[in-house]
């Protein structure tokens, strides 16, 4: 694979996956986008099989928390367990606001925990500052 991924985006629901990239869009970062449809997805994608693949460069993980096979929580785990990815951003974005839910995030090493707005035109402003600045300005450890 020889694009470079800025974002890795862990949704199951396509509306929001699309409202997601349309907010990213207005920031041209949409075009910098993996989606993973599930967990599964996301850990093949992070951590794949082939070692030419192991190059890919991820500047954050947008994940959401109820995914289908394996949940956010997992994927959020097994990102801390690997030295490769383990200091790489993770914003969990989701629509539980479960105080329980919020703690396990934090207690895994979650960088942010944003709960998704309802109305479109908050939804697509919170998304757009979280990809321009993990994407942008934050400055990752190389």
């Amino acid at each position: 694979m020889n694009d470079i991924i800025e974002i890795l985006l862990v949704e199951d629901n396509p509306l929001d996956v699309e409202l997601t990239l349309r907010a990213l869009q207005q920031h041209n970062l949409s075009n910098k986008v993996h989606w993973a449809k599930d967990g599964v997805e996301a850990l093949e994608f992070l951590f794949p099989q082939e070692e030419s693949n192991h190059n890919r460069h991820i500047r954050v993980v947008l994940l959401d928390l109820k995914l289908p096979k394996v949940n956010g929580l997992e994927v959020l785990e097994r990102i801390r367990s690997e030295e490769r990815t383990r200091t790489l951003p993770v914003v969990m974005l989701t629509s539980s606001g479960e105080s329980p839910d919020v703690k396990k995030a934090y207690e895994l090493g979650a960088n942010s925990y944003i709960v998704k707005p309802i109305d479109f035109n908050n939804f697509s402003e919170v998304v757009a500052k979280l990809g321009f600045y993990w994407a942008i300005i934050n400055r990752p450890p190389d």
